[in-house]
């Protein structure tokens, strides 16, 4: 009986070593599994970061040009006025370049005086032409001239003045070149 308890002793422990051994293994696999569930969960979390910093680009990126179209719209927004005006100070100077000298005459220099300061005022600018070079942004050609004490693509004449409205040109100068 001695050897049976020996050997029921040697299987015991040899049991415990086995369940040991398994329980192991299953905390390995367990732990494998946690690590994979890991590596998938950072994976997520980064990919989620990413995307957020994306987001956060995209709406900074959204404010800046928005911010530049209001901007844009606030500094031209005066265009429509200005242009519906043009046509009137033309016909201001066309009556004033007639050599009257009337009190209606001096009212009218006064009513055109009064104009320009406001256009000045709104940063309306007279586009210099004469006796100046071309330029297709600034001019538009309308006949063509032929003065041989002027270079070639000199504006000779100015036919309608062009005006800026700050930068932007808002009516180019209608011209007679040189060729």
């Amino acid at each position: 009986m001695k050897e049976e308890k020996k050997e029921e002793i040697i299987t015991n422990k040899d049991n415990k070593k086995e369940k040991k051994e398994q329980k192991n293994k299953v905390k390995e696999e367990s732990i494998k599994i946690t690590k994979e569930e890991i590596e998938a969960m950072n994976k997520k979390i980064t990919e989620a970061e990413e995307k957020v910093l994306r987001t956060k680009a995209d709406l900074i990126n959204y404010r800046k040009r928005k911010d530049e179209e209001v901007q844009r719209i606030l500094k031209y927004s005066n265009e429509d006025l200005v242009l519906e005006l043009l046509p009137i100070l033309d016909n201001f100077e066309r009556a004033l370049s007639i050599n009257e000298e009337s009190k209606l005459a001096e009212g009218m220099k006064m009513v055109y005086t009064q104009l320009i300061s406001v256009l000045n005022k709104f940063e309306v600018k007279e586009i210099e032409s004469l006796n100046k070079k071309f330029n297709p942004t600034y001019h538009q050609a309308v006949i063509t001239g032929h003065d041989d004490k002027f270079e070639e693509d000199i504006v000779l004449e100015v036919m309608q003045k062009g005006y800026l409205l700050k930068d932007k040109v808002i009516r180019p100068a209608m011209v007679k070149v040189n060729k």
